[in-house]
């Protein structure tokens, strides 16, 4: 089915507002089935669980990014759009919005992340530039994240075939600043993508977020090179954790850049020389690989008992804990359990994190 223009608004909407994170907006829609009757039952919903209530944003808000976005030539895809990239709708959860820049068909397409070191070495970014043309030539999208290095070599290396690139700021944040005619040919032939509105500018927390959708849009992702602890390797971690295959290019032990994939590589990934390494796990692991996912779940239609509520809440602790947990310790269905922590967190009283997982505020 395809949405209405004002439910596509009313969905973003309801991803502006605040405590409404990627998890409890699937969660409202699957609770009320759209977001317009999400927006009109949310402040006496979240007032239930004790809190203050949740008022949704401000409308003018919304039509500024709308007018701001369009001004830009971007395209807004909101989760449940024909257009949505199929692969991204599977990850938990996935992100409610997208901006794109460009084609972005391409989001629909065989995709594959190249991901390593800012400061990479000539050899590093040679390998890079040079499996992302193979890839192109394969007939696959290459996703990386626009910084330096070997980000920017594997965009290089796969314009003419296709590249994506996803971005922690808005889809106008050009960073690093060297890279704004790549950021320009990108757009004119490539796609750039952000969750968030035109003129953000990245902050630290945008990153992993910014990271899950390098995975969550590819079938792999391959670690050219990267030191222990980076970037790279929290989106290898999220790929092996979304069901992506995990890829690492080998490297010399006396440079600190080959840390990374080496030690990956330690942990189980594929060994990666070329295209032909690629090809030969998705053919092997393709059937293991794909699910389908549905992306809102369903919920009883009466809200949870305030009593029960509070039973729920005395579970929590700060270490995050398995919703499925608290269904067995409860002796509850697992929707029973999810209505009731969707307005535990709208109240303010606990944290719905990826994975179905649950900590105490």
């Amino acid at each position: 089915m395809s949405l209405s223009e004002d439910e596509r608004l009313a969905r973003l909407r309801l991803a502006r507002t605040e405590r409404v994170g990627p998890v409890a907006f699937r969660q409202l829609i699957g609770r009320f089935g759209d977001a317009v009757s999400a927006l009109e039952a949310l402040p006496a919903f979240s007032r239930r669980a004790g809190g203050q209530g949740v008022t949704p944003i401000d409308p003018g808000r919304i039509e500024r990014e709308m007018a701001d976005g369009n001004h830009a030539g971007a395209r807004l895809i909101v989760l449940g759009d024909a257009d949505y990239p199929e692969r991204l709708a599977q990850i938990d959860p996935p992100p409610p919005v997208l901006w794109a820049l460009g084609d972005p068909a391409l989001l629909q397409r065989s995709c594959v992340a190249i991901v390593g070191a800012r400061i990479a070495s000539a050899g590093g970014q040679r390998i890079a530039r040079g499996l992302a043309q193979q890839l192109g030539q394969a007939g696959h999208v290459v996703v990386s994240g626009m910084a330096r290095g070997v980000d920017g070599a594997a965009h290089e290396g796969s314009l003419p075939t296709g590249s994506v690139a996803v971005l922690g700021g808005g889809v106008d944040d050009i960073y690093p600043p060297e890279h704004a005619d790549l950021h320009r040919r990108l757009a004119e032939n490539g796609c750039v993508v952000s969750e968030n509105p035109m003129g953000a500018r990245a902050q630290a927390r945008d990153f992993p977020r910014r990271n899950r959708i390098i995975s969550g849009l590819s079938r792999g992702v391959v670690v050219v090179e990267a030191e222990i602890r980076s970037g790279s390797l929290i989106t290898a971690r999220l790929a092996a954790e979304q069901g992506r295959d995990v890829f690492a290019v080998p490297g010399s032990p006396l440079d600190p850049r080959a840390r990374g994939p080496n030690d990956l590589l330690r942990q189980g990934a594929i060994l990666c020389e070329g295209l032909e390494d690629i090809e030969r796990a998705f053919e092997t692991f393709r059937a293991v690989r794909e699910r389908e996912t549905p992306p809102f779940e369903s919920y009883p239609d009466e809200a949870a008992d305030v009593s029960l509520l509070d039973r729920v809440a005395a579970l929590l602790s700060p270490t995050p804990t398995p919703r499925d947990e608290l269904a067995r310790a409860l002796g509850l269905p697992m929707s029973v359990i999810a209505g009731a922590l969707l307005e535990l967190n709208l109240a303010g009283r606990c944290e719905l994190l990826p994975g179905g997982l649950v900590a105490a505020a």
